[in-house]
């Protein structure tokens, strides 16, 4: 169990910003905090070890513990009005998708509390059901139950009324498709002595709210499932006036009865629930729910929601969702003028076994002198990853692998507290994938020191770590360098990388949004270097929300390595509209940008590179300074080669410059490596290992016409190899000889 976790309300800075860090830990005990800056995360014995130098701050000191949870469940919440704490008679109706009926109660449209036993309560029971519960205040209660079970995955009208001068309670489950002797059609009613409790408090959906301490609220019997246009009027409604609030056609008579109708196809890209009755009732979402679903009404006419938004009128909401775990800060930090730009954490621990890291970037000063050369942390990749479940999906990993699946505490924690969080990789508990991902929670898998299901026993060689391979290999070989966030690329555009002659990627910079491509594209159209310093990189589209920071969206769209698919018609963004997806299919194949692309996969052994005749060729003359054996990173950290995990290769049909050089390409790789799903338009056998001729990565250099050039190492175990034998090996030599070169003023 931890003791100690926390993360930072920000992932990048620059000096004289402020930067606060919330922690949760054992309640009572102690715990030292200090800045220190990160150089080398991999605690594999076979590496230099982990390395990080102190930054002697402010906050360095001695902290009291305290235990803060994390409220997770989407849900919505629409503030008390007066209309709501008026009603006595009433009817609620809401279109229901349930994904897992069975999982216990759930509430779907509530106001209630709890401690008095006050209000009303649409829900599904305990047994599966339709069920509406009031209650008077004074502790009695009454439910009345469709007494027939919803099935999964399908949708229902769900209404239910209560006729203050009669007593009378009304329940309808109306399933909108039959299935033969499917008996889930439901009309029951029920008379009562009992009357609505004084109300107040907020009306939610999907959740009622048991507890609240400050902002946050934590609630229980969460929903999973889609709701869809749902109402509140304060009469009784027969089937005909249902009908008519759900298709917009609010009789003249009815209008004053109809306190609020919600429709989730307006404001798509916003957490803002809109009310269109006119009465101002609007809402909004709580632990970002997921928008841009398809409705009860969806037909299939059109696959984009922007086209035809009422067929996107859905919500749906998971048990597991969370945005922003709220914790309370218990530190802040004012970024110091001294602080040089780099990767930085604030480091919290109660004892040798009990830390955490929480990282964040340090950008240079605005208008600060810039080094020649900037490294692109890939934040939204962390993101995408952050708090994977994969480790503790044995027969997933154990395939991939090649290997009996061994799991770390970290991977047992996050089994154990699925409120902390999943990665866009996992499935919520409903089976639909995830994909919304926050940075406002402790991601336990981007720490130094993390211990990777995919780098094998005792590593650390995924992501974070493989990233700082390369920081470290710039200190050792004395490069200045700055640091910058792809989120930051995202904001600034273009005019953060001004000034630099090279920008070097991470090991796998695979999560790009639009902003971030186009400022990228920019930079090498006005003679700008890349150094791609790794695999599956531009490869999904992601989007950011617009008013909520450190939250991400990626939709599965067609096509592409993944953990789980989109729903047909889900392929678009709900933050901004887009086509997701892989880039591939926006047009935009990573060959494009960096002359190689995603083609093969495999996790248990690296390989190695072979000589190609164009590593002959004058132009790479530069490049291959030094370098005279024909076998390039025969050794390394990451599988014992420099060719592993993820590899890119050359194709001039997918936009590979016609003038690139492929100096070498990777080969002997074993069959666990198998070809990327996207390249097979029909299966057959020798899409693995040997047997196939594109299981390889190319090293591939290329001049653009502006004068810029670049440089593609196309393997994630490339940047292992850099410190092997004191940083002394072909690897380094080529990539030093490629930066050196790259640094320099004099046009390609």
């Amino acid at each position: 169990m931890k003791k100690i976790l926390g993360y930072s309300d920000k992932i990048s800075v620059r000096p004289g910003d402020e930067i606060s860090f919330m922690v949760s830990s054992q309640e009572g005990a102690e715990y030292q905090a200090r800045i220190v800056r990160l150089i080398h995360g991999d605690t594999s014995p076979e590496g230099p070890g982990y390395k990080e130098e102190a930054i002697a701050t402010a906050i360095e000191g001695s902290y009291s513990g305290r235990r803060q949870e994390v409220f997770a469940g989407s849900w919505i919440m629409v503030p008390d009005h007066r209309l709501l704490a008026g009603l006595t008679s009433f009817t609620l109706q809401v279109m229901v998708w349930p994904s897992l009926p069975q999982n216990g109660k759930q509430t779907l449209m509530s106001r209630w509390d709890s401690d008095r036993k006050s209000g009303f309560c649409l829900c599904i029971d305990a047994e599966g059901c339709l069920a509406i519960t009031i209650g008077d205040g004074s502790g009695a209660t009454e439910t009345l139950s469709s007494g027939k079970p919803l099935v999964a995955r399908e949708w229902y009208l769900a209404a239910a009324s209560f006729d203050a001068d009669s007593g009378k309670l009304t329940l309808l489950q109306e399933p909108q498709k039959r299935h033969g002797e499917t008996d889930d059609l439901a009309q029951v009613s029920a008379t009562t002595e009992l009357r609505l409790g004084v109300q107040a408090g907020p009306l939610t959906m999907g959740g009622n709210i048991v507890e609240t301490q400050g902002i946050r609220h934590r609630i229980d019997c969460p929903f999973n499932g889609k709701l869809d246009s749902p109402a509140v009027s304060s009469k009784v409604l027969d089937r005909l006036g249902l009908q008519q609030i759900l298709d917009g056609r609010i009789e003249e008579a009815d209008l004053p009865a109809l306190v609020a109708r919600w429709d989730f196809s307006k404001d798509i890209t916003t957490e803002v629930v809109r009310d269109v009755s006119g009465n101002h009732l609007h809402g909004e979402t709580v632990n970002m729910p997921v928008r841009a679903m398809k409705g009860y009404n969806w037909t299939g006419r059109e696959m984009n929601w922007n086209h035809l938004p009422e067929e996107y009128g859905a919500i749906h909401f998971h048990d597991d969702d969370i945005y922003d775990c709220g914790w309370d800060v218990d530190f802040t930090l004012t970024i110091p003028d001294t602080m040089k730009s780099g990767l930085y954490a604030a480091h919290v621990k109660i004892d040798d076994e009990q830390e955490d890291f929480m990282p964040f970037v340090v950008c240079p000063a605005l208008g600060a002198k810039k080094a020649k050369a900037v490294f692109i942390v890939p934040t939204a990749s962390y993101m995408a990853y952050a708090n994977e479940h994969m480790p503790t999906e044995a027969p997933l990993a154990e395939v991939l692998t090649g290997q009996v699946a061994v799991l770390y505490p970290n991977d047992v924690f996050l089994l154990e507290n699925r409120q902390y969080g999943a990665s866009c990789y996992d499935v919520h508990a409903d089976g639909s994938g995830v994909c919304y991902t926050s940075r406002l929670r402790p991601i336990l898998n981007m720490r130094p020191k993390y211990q990777s299901w995919l780098g094998g026993a005792g590593s650390s060689l995924w992501q974070f770590n493989a990233d700082l391979h390369i920081i470290d290999w710039l200190e050792a070989k004395g490069f200045e360098y700055d640091c910058i966030t792809d989120e930051d690329l995202h904001r600034e555009g273009v005019e953060i990388l001004d000034g630099y002659q090279v920008v070097l990627t991470s090991t796998h910079p695979e999560y790009w949004s639009l902003q971030m491509w186009d400022g990228l594209e920019a930079f090498k159209s006005r003679g700008g270097r890349l150094m791609y310093l790794g695999a599956n990189g531009w490869y999904w589209r992601v989007a950011y929300h617009q008013t909520k920071p450190g939250l991400m969206e990626v939709r599965r769209a067609e096509d592409g390595i993944r953990g789980w698919a989109a729903e047909p018609g889900e392929y678009y963004h709900s933050f901004t509209g887009e086509y997701g997806g892989l880039w591939r299919r926006n047009g935009r194949p990573p060959q494009v940008m960096a002359g190689t692309g995603f083609i093969a996969q495999g996790f248990d052994i690296s390989s190695y590179y072979r000589r190609k005749p164009d590593a002959d060729n004058p132009r790479a003359a530069f490049i291959m300074e030094g370098i005279d054996e024909e076998i390039i990173g025969d050794f390394g950290l990451i599988g014992n080669g420099a060719a592993g995990l993820e590899l890119d290769y050359a194709d001039r049909l997918l936009g590979t410059p016609p003038n690139a050089l492929v100096l070498a390409s990777s080969e002997d790789h074993t069959d666990l490596y198998l070809v990327v799903c996207e390249e097979i338009l029909i299966n057959y056998p020798g899409h693995s290992g040997q047997e196939s001729p594109l299981v390889r990565a190319d090293i591939v250099f290329y001049e653009t016409a502006s004068g810029g050039a670049v440089f593609s190492s196309s393997s994630i175990a490339w940047a292992g190899s850099l410190s092997h034998n004191s940083y002394d090996n072909n690897v380094s030599r080529m990539t030093e000889n490629v930066l050196r070169r790259f640094m320099e003023e004099t046009p390609f």
